[in-house]
C-alpha cells in the first residue's frame, strides 16, 4: 500500500507551533473557576447591583432637587411661560420631592441588597459548603 492509495495527508507540526496552537486553543476555551473565585464572584454581582440600583434613585433625586431649586432661584419659570409664583411653589414641589427621593437612596439599598441576597443565598450555601468539607 502506497501513499497513493490512502488519499489522507498528515502532518506534524514543529514544537514551536504546537505551542503557538496551544496557546491560542486556551483563549477560546472555558476555563472552570474554582469554588472560590465562583464564591467572590457572585457577592460581588450582588454587591454591585444594590450599588447601581442606589445609584441611580440617587441622581434622579438629586437631578430633581436641583431642578426644583433651579424654578425657586432664577427666572426660568418665566422661559416657560408661567406665573412667577407658581414656579416657585412647583420648584418647592419638584425639590422636596427630590430630597425625599434622595433620602430614600440608602434604604433601597439595603433592600435591594437583601432581596439578592435571598435569590443566590442556596448557591452560595452550596459553595461554601463544598469549600468547607
Amino acid at each position: 500500500m502506497n501513499n497513493q492509495d490512502k488519499k489522507t495527508f498528515s502532518y506534524k507540526y514543529s514544537f514551536k507551533e504546537q505551542e503557538e496552537i496551544n496557546q491560542i486553543r486556551k483563549k477560546y476555551e472555558h476555563q472552570e473557576e474554582d469554588k472560590m473565585e465562583q464564591l467572590r464572584k457572585l457577592d460581588q454581582c450582588v454587591i454591585k447591583k444594590a450599588g447601581r440600583v442606589a445609584l441611580i434613585v440617587g441622581i434622579l433625586g438629586t437631578l430633581l432637587l436641583g431642578f426644583g431649586m433651579s424654578l425657586c432661584m432664577t427666572d426660568l419659570n418665566q422661559i416657560f411661560g408661567v406665573y412667577k409664583n407658581i414656579g416657585f411653589v412647583v420648584g418647592i414641589i419638584l425639590g422636596t420631592m427630590g430630597i425625599i427621593i434622595l433620602s430614600c437612596a440608602y434604604s433601597i439599598y439595603n433592600y435591594t441588597l437583601r432581596k439578592e441576597r435571598d435569590k443566590i443565598a442556596s448557591e452560595i450555601i452550596r459553595l461554601t459548603d463544598e469549600l468547607l468539607k
